[in-house]
C-alpha cells in the first residue's frame, strides 16, 4: 500500500500524511481530493430551434465528467461564436474555480460602467453566463453535491413558475371566462399569469401608433376594463401580472398603474426604458402597484442604481443576461439589504428554466419564475425528468449532483436548429 501512496502521493504529503492519525481516514480525505483535481478538456455548444433559439453550453472535464448551462438564444446572433471563442482560454483551467473564471472571462468585454452591454460586448456577456452555468452543473457533479448546495442551500424545495396566458379579447367578458376556464383545467396548475394589453383601439381595430408613448383616456379605461374583466373571470386564487415592453412615459406609466391597481397585480413590468434615470423612482413612490424591472440589465452595475434609489419594488433578472448564478445571487444580495425582492425573467428552454429554478430555490426573498415552457409539447421533454415537470403551478428543485440536467437525445436531435450536429 506504500508503494501506492507514494505513487499517488508525493513524497512530502506523504510525509505529512504518516505524521497524522487515524492514518487510513486521513490517506482517503486527501487521496479523494486527488481525484477530484480535473481540468477543463472542451467546450461545445448546440442551438435548439423552437419558437425561439436556445443555445446550449456544454463544458466537459478530462475526468469525463461535464456540465451544461444555457447561453441567450434569440436574439442573440453571436452567442455561440463568443462561446466557442473562450474555449482556447478555458480548456487547461481548474473547473471549480468558478468566480476567478467569471471574472477574467469578463475582462474580455468592456467595463460596464452603466447598466446594459451592447454589441459584441453583449453577446460576449451572454456567452460567459452560459458557461458559468455549466460550471455549476460541472462543479456539483465532482464534488457531488447540488448546485444548490454549492449556492449555499435551500430556502424552498419548490419554486413557483408563471406563465403567458390571456384572453383572446380582455374587453369581451365571455373571452375572459372562457380563459378562466382554460387556466383552471391546465394539468400543470399555473395559478399566475403575465400578459399585456391591447394595442389598438377594438371598435376600430386601427393599432396604435408604437412611437406615441402616451395613451388617450379611452385606452387607459380599456385597460382598466380589460383586467377587471380577467379578475372578474379568473377571481382571487390566480395572480396577474401586467406586461409592458419599455414603450411608456412617466406620466403614461403613473397612469396605467392607477388603471390596474384595482385588480392588485403581482407587479406592472418594464413600462419605460431599460437604463436607470429619476423617472423610476418617481414612479415607485406614486404607484401603488409594486413595479417591476430588469430582465436586461448586466451585472451588479446594471442593477446598482435601481436597488440604491429605490427604482423599483422587484427586480426580475434574466441569468443568461446579468453574468450567471453567483453574479444574479450577488445582486440578490444587495437588493435584501435595500429589501427588493428578486423574481426571474426566462424565455430558455426547459434546459434554463430547470437552471433559474434552482438558483431561486437559493434566493431567500423571491416570488416566481417565468417560463415559456410548460405547455405540453416537445419543450418540456428536452430534458429527461425522474419527477413531473410542472405541478401545481411549482418545479420542484432536485437533489441530483450539480444541475441535475440530462438531455434527452431524442427530443434534442429532432429539434436541432439547421447546420447544428448533436455534441461532438
Amino acid at each position: 500500500m506504500g508503494i501506492q501512496v507514494v505513487d499517488f502521493l508525493s513524497r512530502r504529503r506523504f510525509l505529512g500524511l504518516v505524521a497524522t492519525t487515524p492514518f487510513l481516514a486521513r490517506f482517503e480525505q486527501l487521496a479523494a481530493a486527488e481525484r477530484k483535481r480535473v481540468k477543463i478538456r472542451d467546450v461545445q455548444t448546440l442551438i435548439l430551434k423552437g419558437p425561439r433559439t436556445y443555445t446550449l453550453v456544454k463544458v466537459i472535464s478530462d475526468s469525463g465528467l461535464y456540465g451544461i448551462g444555457e447561453a441567450y438564444g434569440s436574439p442573440g446572433v453571436g452567442v455561440k461564436e463568443q462561446v466557442l471563442s473562450l474555449k482556447p482560454w478555458l480548456v487547461g483551467k481548474d473547473p471549480l474555480e468558478i468566480d476567478a473564471l467569471y471574472t477574467f472571462m469578463g475582462e474580455h468585454t468592456p467595463s460596464l460602467s452603466g447598466t446594459r452591454t451592447d454589441g459584441s460586448a453583449h453577446m460576449l456577456l451572454r456567452a460567459v453566463s452560459g458557461i458559468e452555468m455549466a460550471l455549476w452543473d460541472l462543479a456539483g457533479k465532482i464534488l457531488d453535491v447540488p448546485a444548490t448546495t454549492l449556492l449555499g442551500g435551500k430556502f424552498r424545495d419548490k419554486v413557483r413558475v408563471y406563465d403567458h396566458a390571456a384572453p383572446r379579447n380582455m374587453l369581451d367578458k365571455a373571452s375572459c371566462r372562457e380563459w378562466a376556464q382554460k387556466v383552471k383545467a391546465d394539468p400543470r396548475g399555473f395559478t399566475c399569469h403575465k400578459f399585456g394589453f391591447p394595442n389598438s383601439d377594438p371598435s376600430t381595430d386601427k393599432a396604435r401608433d408604437p412611437a406615441n408613448r402616451v395613451l388617450t383616456t379611452k385606452e387607459l379605461m380599456q385597460i382598466r376594463q380589460g383586467f377587471e374583466n380577467c379578475r372578474e373571470a379568473v377571481g382571487w386564487d390566480h395572480d396577474i401580472m401586467v406586461h409592458c415592453h419599455w414603450e411608456y412615459d412617466l406620466r403614461t406609466s403613473i397612469q396605467i398603474a392607477e388603471a390596474v391597481e384595482p385588480i392588485k397585480p403581482v407587479w406592472l413590468e418594464d413600462p419605460m426604458g431599460v437604463d436607470y434615470s429619476e423617472s423610476w423612482k418617481r414612479l415607485c413612490a406614486s404607484s401603488r402597484v409594486p413595479i417591476c424591472t430588469g430582465e436586461n440589465l448586466a451585472r451588479r452595475e446594471g442593477f446598482k442604481d435601481f436597488i440604491i434609489n429605490q427604482g423599483c419594488d422587484i427586480l426580475h433578472a434574466d441569468l443568461r443576461n446579468t453574468g450567471g448564478l453567483l453574479e444574479t445571487k450577488r445582486i440578490a444580495d444587495m437588493a435584501s439589504v435595500f429589501g427588493l425582492p428578486m423574481a426571474n425573467h426566462n424565455t430558455g428552454s426547459q434546459v434554463y428554466t430547470w437552471i433559474a429554478i434552482q438558483w431561486a430555490a437559493s434566493i431567500r426573498d423571491y416570488i416566481a419564475c417565468e417560463t415559456v415552457t410548460g405547455t405540453g409539447n416537445w419543450m418540456d421533454q428536452v430534458l429527461l425528468l425522474d419527477q413531473p415537470y410542472i405541478q401545481d403551478g411549482f418545479i420542484r428543485v432536485p437533489d441530483k449532483p450539480g444541475l441535475g440536467i440530462e438531455l434527452n437525445p431524442d427530443v434534442v436531435r429532432a429539434h436541432l436548429a439547421e447546420g447544428e450536429r448533436w455534441w461532438g
